[in-house]
């Protein structure tokens, strides 16, 4: 067909094959003008279509059949090939969501919408199929969105924003495939092959509304006898379609009763009340009766406000909410007088911006022959014959994992259109995010994301490209499916909650003591993987006993334990800001106010030196030599001097430990941590590990390496160095 197009003189043949009859149109363009070489139409004898769709194939092909032959009869020649449109009518609509989660906050990009869009149109089509389940195929023609969303919020335009998620709501088109197959049976009775099939609301869009004005966003409404049918046109695209089970025979029939006149009668006072200034009819009893336009629409004003009502309302949803600029209005329906006029109120927009397309429409269409019919009614078969110029609006194959498919092809086809009409899964093209992690803690639930694995592989006539890649007839597409990502993992210590504390005080000093977690009744520590169902519970007290373990003292056994000033023991659990107090003393604080054992404890002590806040080793000294210097011939002190001889060693071994520098070495490629004195050398490494040197297997030496040299016990040893140590 490529090659014939070239050929400027070469007959197009289209089809408009209607509810009531099938208009044949043959001709070709030279230039920017396209002649009409021949016309002729055919009622249909019976009900064989309805609402635009073929109940009865073998009868609609024969009305098929002698059309052909009538053009063929005009034109001298045999036609083979035949332009065809699917009914705006059996387009089927239904609205959609999705929603786009990202692991972290991310800036939108043409891709990340894309992408959403794409998502919204599958699950279209998958609840589509799901509210049919006919198993018949559906092709998605068209699509509008009607909101966008950014983290939940309503937003106008989502590229450039960063987000953690965004949302669309969109109307998708889709075509049944019956329909599809029902043309094309019918014309092969006919003996015709489909050169081209379109959609009547594209055809008489290229017909009535020139390439240029597509840039806007407009509507055409065609007005018919049972429907009317409606699309969108932005940024030079057709964006929606949409129909209304309303359109001209209503307004025909109240007519008919309001006038007292039979169907057909009324048909031609309805068109001539659009185009004359007075008309006349004959009613049922024979008597001839002239009305000015006025009166007629007198009588049809309420339908023609409860039509255009509909129609207004369904433009605005399928154009996100909100009007278009303009409307043209083709169809028979629509030529009464105040129709546009009232479509135009009901929009909300100036009268002058809502137009019925006519004569003005056939500027560039010349007609080789007298008589013809140049008004709106005829918009749609011309329509169907230039869009074979454009060869787009048509069905294409092309092969997608080595399985042949065919594609609507609205002109911006792209590898995702083709992946979903193959049924190509949605996960298997976009990655996928690891299994997910549940857990509670401290009575909240808690969800960690999986990672994100890879994206699907997509190639092109054996070139890597992406889903937004458009293709063409013949193509041949190849999809690897994504990949899932890790599981999601978490610890105990990478929690929030695990990085608070509990303060207590212990002998008047504030210790900051890392909270426990309790796993499904049982502790663990920071690294314990969280499994999915764990319960998890932040401690919020610790034991004496814990805070002894945690503080590494050890204590006297005859040593007396207070927690808030009360006798207590190692098991007595300290919440925040507790103070605890373990001492030799018997400060009997359990029975008496805090003002009463603060009181006891100074008279006890009236004869003690003055204290001295031990930090240092140095400070123990000190107050050692005071407690020796004037307590030591009074034998009630030796209890004191005890505990600063005790206090002093501490504070001693504080000082060297402070001194301590940990250090990591690798043992056998494992990492072991030193962290008991200012400086190692070789041998300090077996007070750390396991390696019996005392029972040597028989017969074998021991092998040390040092950062791969053969090391010497008092060798020093740094951070990172690599140690070997075997028998041999």
């Amino acid at each position: 067909m490529a090659e014939k197009k070239k050929n400027p003189g070469q007959l197009v043949f289209g089809l408009d094959i209607g509810t009531r009859s099938v208009v044949g149109t043959v001709g070709y363009r030279t230039d920017e003008t396209f002649h009409v070489v021949a016309q002729c139409e055919r009622k249909h004898e019976t009900r064989s279509m309805l609402d635009g769709q073929i109940h009865d194939i073998e009868k609609v092909g024969n009305t098929i059949n002698d059309v052909k032959k009538d053009l063929e009869a005009i034109i001298g020649k045999e036609l083979h090939e035949v332009c065809i449109a699917a009914a705006g009518r059996v387009l089927r609509t239904i609205d959609s969501s999705a929603t786009l989660e990202f692991a972290e906050e991310t800036t939108i990009d043409a891709e990340h919408v894309y992408t959403l869009e794409m998502l919204g149109v599958e699950k279209a089509y998958d609840d589509f199929q799901a509210a049919n389940n006919t198993g018949m195929k559906f092709y998605c023609v068209g699509y509008t969105v009607v909101r966008y969303y950014m983290n939940g919020y309503p937003i106008s335009t989502l590229e450039r924003h960063k987000a953690n998620n965004i949302s669309v709501d969109l109307i998708a088109t889709f075509l049944p495939d019956d329909v599809v197959d029902g043309l094309y049976k019918a014309v092969e009775i006919a003996d015709l092959e489909v050169a081209n099939l379109t959609l009547e609301p594209i055809a008489a869009m290229t017909a009535a509304v020139p390439t240029m004005y597509r840039m806007l966003n407009i509507a055409l409404v065609d007005v018919g006898a049972g429907t009317s049918d409606i699309s969108i046109t932005k940024d030079g695209s057709i964006i929606a379609y949409g129909m209304i089970p309303k359109a001209g025979d209503e307004l025909t029939e109240v007519i008919a009763n309001g006038l007292l006149l039979d169907f057909n009668e009324a048909e031609h006072v309805k068109i001539d009340s659009g185009k004359k200034s007075t008309v006349k009819y004959t009613d049922i009893m024979g008597i001839e009766h002239k009305a000015e336009p006025k009166e007629i629409v007198r009588i049809a004003e309420n339908v023609i406000a409860d039509i255009t009502k509909d129609i207004s309302d369904k433009i605005k949803e399928l154009n996100g909410n909100k009007p278009v600029s303009a409307v043209f209005v083709v169809g028979g329906g629509g030529k009464i007088k105040g129709f546009t006029e009232a479509l135009a109120k009901e929009m909300g927009i100036m009268a002058e911006r809502v137009a019925l397309r006519g004569e003005e429409v056939f500027k560039d269409i010349d007609y080789q022959f007298s008589g013809a019919t140049l008004d709106s009614t005829y918009v749609t078969p011309v329509g169907i014959c230039l869009n074979f110029y454009e060869q787009k609006n048509n069905f294409i194959f092309v092969t997608f994992n080595e399985k042949r498919i065919k594609l609507y092809d609205n002109g911006h086809l792209t590898v995702a259109d083709a992946a979903m009409q193959a049924g190509f899964p949605n996960e298997g093209l976009f990655p996928k995010r690891g299994p997910e992690l549940n857990f509670v803690v401290n009575g909240k639930p808690h969800m960690v994301r999986g990672e994100t694995g890879e994206g699907a592989v997509i190639r092109l006539e054996g070139k890597e490209v992406s889903l937004t890649s458009p293709i063409v007839a013949g193509d041949r597409i190849t999809v690897e499916e994504s990949t899932e990502g890790p599981a999601a993992s978490a610890t105990i210590g990478s929690l929030l909650e695990y990085g608070s504390t509990i303060s207590v005080i212990v002998n008047d000093k504030k210790i900051e003591l890392p909270k426990f977690a309790e796993v499904n009744g049982n502790l663990q520590s920071e690294f314990y993987d969280i499994k999915n169902g764990d319960d998890i519970k932040m401690l919020n007290y610790y034991t004496v006993s814990q805070i002894i373990e945690f503080m590494d003292v050890m204590l006297n056994p005859e040593m007396n334990i207070y927690v808030n000033n009360k006798k207590a023991d190692k098991d007595t659990q300290c919440f925040d800001n507790f103070s605890v107090i373990w001492t030799m003393e018997d400060l009997n604080l359990s029975d008496v106010s805090d003002e009463e054992a603060a009181s006891a404890k100074a008279s006890t002590n009236q004869k003690a030196p003055k204290k001295i806040e031990i930090e240092t080793y140095e400070d123990a000294v000190e107050a050692e030599s005071i407690a020796n210097s004037e307590y030591a011939d009074d034998g009630t002190l030796d209890e004191e001097y005890v505990e600063y001889k005790q206090q002093k060693e501490e504070a001693r071994r504080r000082e060297e430990e402070s001194k301590y520098v940990p250090v990591t070495v690798y043992v056998n490629d494992e990492p072991v941590t030193m962290n008991n004195k200012p400086d190692y050398v070789f041998t300090d490494i077996f007070d750390h590990i396991d390696f019996d040197l005392k029972n040597p297997p028989a017969g074998k030496g021991i092998v040390t390496m040092l950062n791969g040299e053969k090391a010497v016990f008092s060798q020093p040893l740094n951070e990172g160095d690599k140690l070997e140590i075997r028998w041999e």
